[in-house]
């Protein structure tokens, strides 16, 4: 059945239809329309969007001190400099990206609080079918379109991880979650938990210890941290020998990359003497008891993110008394705050749950192909970005060890490409599939576990593609490789099926 016919006629009749319909205006979507406006010109596209404005995880984070954790030279577009000091506040991105949308018109094609329900793909049209919600009443409409780009991000914004802990309507204060910070709250005086050891616990914990009584980082085991100044002095010397933006722009992403790769390389490599030295270099803003208890975690240094924390904030709030850190599991709530399993009381007014995200594949959109529910964990990913057996589809998935843009960069630059081809070879469909050199190839997990494993990914991996042992087939997390293989990936591999 085609897609006409499915959708009825008084639906098909209001139906929109667009060559490119882009999901997402965070930092990814905005991105790729830049990408597809200026590489693909001519072809007519939408950007949905479920929020009321753009910025995705910024503009759904709103909790005091909310920063990104990845300097800004390269989670910035590599079309757009970035002026800034390198970690950059959640006002300052979506500031930068409102330049963006304004500097190139991208306004005029985003649909904001519009929600995609369900996409169907119907083969004899080589057509998606998006059922799309928008308004206040809900109201449902069609959209029609030839190729999707998803740029909806990996995780649920809707609601974040929150873990069930015995006694949790018996306490008697506010518990937040940090994704949903209210902004009504009052935190002054306050004695504040957070539970949690991540990048987000870190961001909190110096930002509210000037205004509550006292703030406890509660943490079940300890996690990586590594400090250092808010400024990039190359970057800066250049700004100071008034060379181009652009051309700093660049050099200073080379330089971070290039540093950032070495290191990398170097902790993989050597792990017991990266942890010897990130743990030295703690010693400058702790004791060496405080280290050993609180800070020396039992894994390996990368197998999930080290958290960054610039100037020391962190640290200095620590070190001023009003915040402090304990390392035990909770046993349950209680009316005054938290019993630990030593036997300890942690007495609250707030408790914030800094527990993680709560992963989201592809939107948790009900995809189908040809009515039928689409299973994305029986594929297998091409380069982290296509899927076998689903065409005319690109998912965005950033790095995991470097920033998420610059991964949607070079997709931005690769889908305009592929679409070019289709064009070339009168193709209105394009798909992946294993060659027959892949035959028999070993398949695993979308990302290894030994190698790296956030509890958001390993609680949903089983939901997520398959990978291959070929570096067509997996999600690398090596950036330089990438931006010397994505530009010269050949579109006429056998790997491509057009039809």
């Amino acid at each position: 059945m085609d897609t006409m016919a499915r959708i009825g006629g008084a639906a098909a009749a209001e139906a929109e239809d667009f060559d490119v319909v882009i999901v997402g205006a965070g930092i990814a979507g905005i991105g790729s329309a830049y990408h597809l406006l200026t590489q693909a010109p001519g072809r007519s596209f939408v950007v949905i969007e479920e929020k009321s404005s753009f910025g995705g995880t910024w503009f759904t984070h709103r909790y005091p001190g909310a920063r990104s954790d990845s300097d800004l030279h390269t989670f910035g577009y590599g079309f757009k400099p970035w002026s800034g000091p390198p970690i950059a506040t959640a006002s300052e991105i979506l500031s930068y990206m409102g330049e963006v949308i304004a500097e190139n018109g991208l306004d005029r094609f985003i649909r904001y609080g519009t929600r995609v329900i369900s996409a169907d793909w119907c083969e004899a049209d080589a057509r998606w079918t998006l059922t799309i919600e928008s308004g206040e009443g809900g109201e449902r409409r069609i959209v029609t379109a030839s190729f999707l780009w998803m740029c909806q991000g990996y995780y649920r914004h809707s609601a974040g991880y929150m873990p069930e802990w015995p006694g949790m309507s018996d306490f008697r204060g506010m518990i937040v979650h940090p994704q949903h910070w209210p902004d009504d709250i009052d935190l002054d005086d306050k004695r504040v938990v957070v539970i949690g050891s991540g990048a987000t616990a870190a961001t909190l914990i110096p930002a509210l210890a000037s205004r509550v009584a006292h703030v406890t980082m509660l943490q079940r085991s300890p996690g990586y941290f590594t400090v250092g100044r808010n400024r990039n002095e190359l970057a800066e010397t250049l700004r100071e020998l008034e060379v181009d933006p652009a051309w700093i722009h660049e050099i200073v992403r080379r330089s971070i990359l290039s540093e950032g790769a070495k290191r990398t390389r170097g902790i993989l490599a050597n792990p017991e003497r990266a942890r010897e030295e990130l743990l030295k270099a703690l010693g400058e803003h702790l004791d060496h008891e405080t280290i050993t208890r609180h800070f020396t975690p039992s894994y390996d240094p990368w197998r999930q993110r080290i958290c960054f924390v610039p100037d020391g904030d962190f640290f200095k709030a620590l070190g001023s008394g009003r915040a402090s850190v304990v390392t035990d599991e909770i046993d349950r709530f209680v009316e005054s705050g938290l019993l630990l399993r030593s036997g300890e009381n942690l007495a609250a007014d707030v408790i914030v749950t800094a527990t993680g995200f709560s992963l989201a594949v592809l939107g948790d959109i009900a995809f189908s192909l040809d009515g039928e529910p689409l299973d994305l964990s029986a594929s297998v990913t091409y380069r982290g970005m296509m899927f076998t057996g689903v065409p005319n589809l690109v998912w965005v998935f950033g790095y995991f060890r470097a920033s998420w843009t610059l991964r949607a960069d070079l997709i931005g630059d690769f889908v305009p490409r592929l679409l070019r081809r289709m064009d070339e070879r009168g193709a209105s469909r394009v798909r992946v599939q294993l060659r027959p050199e892949d035959e028999g190839m070993e398949l695993g997990p979308w990302v290894d576990p030994a190698d790296f494993n956030p509890g958001y990914l390993t609680r949903d991996m089983h939901r997520m593609p398959r990978s291959g042992s070929k570096a067509e087939w997996r999600h690398t997390q090596e950036y330089w490789l990438d931006r010397r293989d994505f530009p010269s990936i050949d579109l006429d591999d056998a790997a491509f099926s057009y039809g």
